[in-house]
Protein backbone atom coordinates (compact mmCIF):
# COMPACT_ATOMS: atom_id res chain seq x y z
CA UNK A 1 0.00 0.00 0.00
CA UNK A 2 1.17 3.65 -0.65
CA UNK A 3 0.97 6.03 1.87
CA UNK A 4 -0.69 9.47 1.17
CA UNK A 5 2.89 10.95 0.68
CA UNK A 6 2.53 10.88 -2.76
CA UNK A 7 -1.13 12.55 -3.03
CA UNK A 8 -1.61 14.62 -5.77
CA UNK A 9 -4.46 16.66 -6.24
CA UNK A 10 -6.40 18.62 -9.21
CA UNK A 11 -9.91 20.21 -9.49
CA UNK A 12 -11.29 20.49 -13.18
CA UNK A 13 -14.70 21.35 -14.49
CA UNK A 14 -16.22 18.83 -16.70
CA UNK A 15 -14.67 20.23 -19.88
CA UNK A 16 -11.50 20.23 -18.41
CA UNK A 17 -11.05 16.51 -17.71
CA UNK A 18 -9.39 14.41 -20.38
CA UNK A 19 -11.42 10.92 -21.20
CA UNK A 20 -9.12 8.88 -19.06
CA UNK A 21 -9.27 10.94 -15.99
CA UNK A 22 -13.56 11.21 -16.87
CA UNK A 23 -13.16 7.42 -17.08
CA UNK A 24 -11.04 6.94 -13.90
CA UNK A 25 -13.26 8.47 -11.76
CA UNK A 26 -16.72 7.06 -13.35
CA UNK A 27 -15.21 3.62 -12.82
CA UNK A 28 -13.91 4.66 -9.12
CA UNK A 29 -17.31 5.69 -8.17
CA UNK A 30 -19.01 2.81 -9.53
CA UNK A 31 -16.72 0.19 -8.09
CA UNK A 32 -17.18 1.96 -4.76
CA UNK A 33 -20.84 3.00 -5.38
CA UNK A 34 -22.49 -0.24 -7.29
CA UNK A 35 -20.40 -2.67 -6.97
CA UNK A 36 -19.14 -2.40 -3.09
CA UNK A 37 -22.09 -0.72 -1.60
CA UNK A 38 -24.00 -2.84 -3.86
CA UNK A 39 -26.10 -0.05 -4.32
CA UNK A 40 -28.35 -0.29 -8.31
CA UNK A 41 -28.67 3.20 -8.91
CA UNK A 42 -27.44 5.87 -12.25
CA UNK A 43 -24.31 7.20 -10.98
CA UNK A 44 -23.99 9.36 -13.96
CA UNK A 45 -27.26 12.00 -13.42
CA UNK A 46 -26.47 14.48 -15.90
CA UNK A 47 -24.78 16.50 -12.89
CA UNK A 48 -21.22 16.36 -13.42
CA UNK A 49 -21.38 18.44 -16.09
CA UNK A 50 -22.45 21.27 -13.13
CA UNK A 51 -19.42 20.10 -11.41
CA UNK A 52 -16.07 20.71 -10.54
CA UNK A 53 -14.47 17.47 -10.10
CA UNK A 54 -11.61 16.79 -7.43
CA UNK A 55 -9.34 13.84 -7.99
CA UNK A 56 -6.58 12.04 -5.84
CA UNK A 57 -3.92 10.52 -7.41
CA UNK A 58 -1.35 8.29 -6.25
CA UNK A 59 1.43 8.32 -9.65
CA UNK A 60 -1.11 7.87 -12.22
CA UNK A 61 -4.06 6.20 -10.16
CA UNK A 62 -6.98 7.96 -9.27
CA UNK A 63 -7.98 6.95 -5.40
CA UNK A 64 -9.87 9.62 -4.61
CA UNK A 65 -12.74 12.18 -6.23
CA UNK A 66 -15.48 14.88 -5.25
CA UNK A 67 -18.04 16.34 -7.25
CA UNK A 68 -18.31 20.37 -5.81
CA UNK A 69 -21.01 22.78 -6.52
CA UNK A 70 -21.67 26.01 -6.74
CA UNK A 71 -24.71 27.87 -4.46
CA UNK A 72 -27.96 27.07 -5.57
CA UNK A 73 -27.31 24.08 -8.01
CA UNK A 74 -27.64 21.44 -5.64
CA UNK A 75 -29.32 22.91 -2.52
CA UNK A 76 -30.92 26.36 -2.46
CA UNK A 77 -28.32 28.62 -0.62
CA UNK A 78 -25.64 26.09 -0.35
CA UNK A 79 -22.70 24.76 -1.87
CA UNK A 80 -22.30 21.46 -1.84
CA UNK A 81 -19.98 18.57 -1.88
CA UNK A 82 -20.95 14.73 -3.05
CA UNK A 83 -20.01 11.98 -4.68
CA UNK A 84 -17.04 11.65 -2.32
CA UNK A 85 -15.23 8.15 -2.74
CA UNK A 86 -11.66 6.73 -1.87
CA UNK A 87 -10.19 3.36 -3.47
CA UNK A 88 -10.99 0.82 -1.00
CA UNK A 89 -7.40 -0.52 -0.88
CA UNK A 90 -6.27 3.05 -0.04
CA UNK A 91 -8.60 3.09 2.93
CA UNK A 92 -6.90 3.79 6.26
CA UNK A 93 -4.53 6.14 5.32
CA UNK A 94 -6.51 9.69 6.00
CA UNK A 95 -7.02 10.13 2.28
CA UNK A 96 -10.93 10.23 2.41
CA UNK A 97 -10.21 13.57 6.07
CA UNK A 98 -7.06 14.65 2.77
CA UNK A 99 -9.94 14.40 0.37
CA UNK A 100 -12.71 16.75 2.74
CA UNK A 101 -10.48 18.93 3.27
CA UNK A 102 -8.67 19.64 -0.33
CA UNK A 103 -12.62 19.77 -0.94
CA UNK A 104 -13.67 22.35 1.13
CA UNK A 105 -10.69 24.61 0.32
CA UNK A 106 -11.59 24.57 -3.43
CA UNK A 107 -14.71 25.40 -2.57
CA UNK A 108 -13.67 28.35 -0.83
CA UNK A 109 -11.26 29.02 -3.78
CA UNK A 110 -13.62 28.63 -6.68
CA UNK A 111 -16.70 30.08 -5.31
CA UNK A 112 -15.81 31.60 -2.24
CA UNK A 113 -16.92 31.75 1.28
CA UNK A 114 -20.30 30.02 2.58
CA UNK A 115 -21.48 27.61 4.44
CA UNK A 116 -21.38 23.63 2.65
CA UNK A 117 -24.09 20.98 2.43
CA UNK A 118 -23.82 17.46 1.75
CA UNK A 119 -25.88 14.39 1.71
CA UNK A 120 -24.12 12.51 3.70
CA UNK A 121 -24.71 8.51 4.02
CA UNK A 122 -25.48 7.83 8.10
CA UNK A 123 -22.65 5.47 9.00
CA UNK A 124 -20.31 8.15 7.84
CA UNK A 125 -21.81 11.18 10.14
CA UNK A 126 -18.87 11.02 12.80
CA UNK A 127 -16.45 11.07 9.91
CA UNK A 128 -17.98 14.25 8.28
CA UNK A 129 -18.43 15.83 11.98
CA UNK A 130 -14.82 15.43 12.39
CA UNK A 131 -14.67 17.86 9.11
CA UNK A 132 -17.04 20.49 10.65
CA UNK A 133 -20.62 19.33 9.43
CA UNK A 134 -23.35 19.31 11.68
CA UNK A 135 -26.80 17.37 11.12
CA UNK A 136 -29.40 19.54 9.92
CA UNK A 137 -32.57 17.57 9.45
CA UNK A 138 -33.62 14.01 9.87
CA UNK A 139 -32.92 10.69 8.51
CA UNK A 140 -33.71 9.66 4.82
CA UNK A 141 -33.34 7.10 2.29
CA UNK A 142 -31.88 7.15 -1.01
CA UNK A 143 -30.67 4.90 -3.65
CA UNK A 144 -32.06 2.02 -0.30
CA UNK A 145 -29.31 3.89 2.12
CA UNK A 146 -29.87 5.60 4.85
CA UNK A 147 -28.67 9.32 4.37
CA UNK A 148 -28.70 12.35 6.56
CA UNK A 149 -28.48 16.19 5.53
CA UNK A 150 -25.04 17.82 6.90
CA UNK A 151 -24.35 21.55 6.72
CA UNK A 152 -20.57 22.83 7.54
CA UNK A 153 -20.97 26.89 8.19
CA UNK A 154 -19.10 29.72 6.46
CA UNK A 155 -16.06 29.73 8.97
Amino acid sequence: MSTNSNLRWVTKSFTELNTNELYALLRLRSEVFVVEQKCIFLDVDNNDQKAFHTIGFIDDEVVATTRLFDKDIMYDGYQSIGRVVTATKHRGLSIGKALMQYSISECERLFGKGPIKIGAQLYLKKFYNEQGFEQSGEVYIEDEIDHIPMVRAEK
